[in-house]
C-alpha cells in the first residue's frame, strides 16, 4: 500500500512551487515521483510533425514524492501517513489527526 495515491490532493513542501496545493493525477513508485495538477510547469520547445505542431507546451513535470504531504482532511494542513487495520482492512490514516484518509 502506497502512502501517496492518484486522487490524494497534496501540498508541495519545498521547490519553486512551496505552500501550494493540488490533486495528484500520476504517480511512478518506481522513480519515486508524481505529477500534481497545476503545479512544477515547465515549458518544453517541441519540433512541427505530422501529427502535432510545434511550439512552446507548457506541461507538468513529476515532483519528488519526499518534497509531497498530503493534506489533511481535518484542517488542510500538511500531514504525515500513517497505517493501521481496520478489521481486517489496512488503512491510511492521518498522523496530525488521526482521521482516515481513505474513506
Amino acid at each position: 500500500m502506497q502512502k501517496i495515491r492518484k486522487g490524494d490532493k497534496v501540498v508541495v513542501l519545498t521547490g519553486k512551487d512551496k505552500g501550494r496545493s493540488g490533486e495528484i493525477t500520476k504517480v511512478m513508485p518506481k522513480e519515486g515521483k508524481a505529477t500534481v495538477s497545476g503545479l512544477n510547469i515547465v515549458k518544453r520547445h517541441t519540433r512541427q510533425s505530422q501529427s502535432s505542431e510545434g511550439g512552446i507546451i507548457e506541461k507538468e513535470a513529476p515532483i519528488d514524492l519526499s518534497n509531497l504531504a498530503i493534506v489533511d482532511p481535518k484542517d488542510g494542513k500538511p500531514t504525515r501517513v500513517g497505517f493501521r487495520m481496520e478489521g481486517d482492512k489496512k488503512v491510511r490514516f492521518a498522523k496530525r489527526s488521526g482521521d482516515l484518509i481513505d474513506g
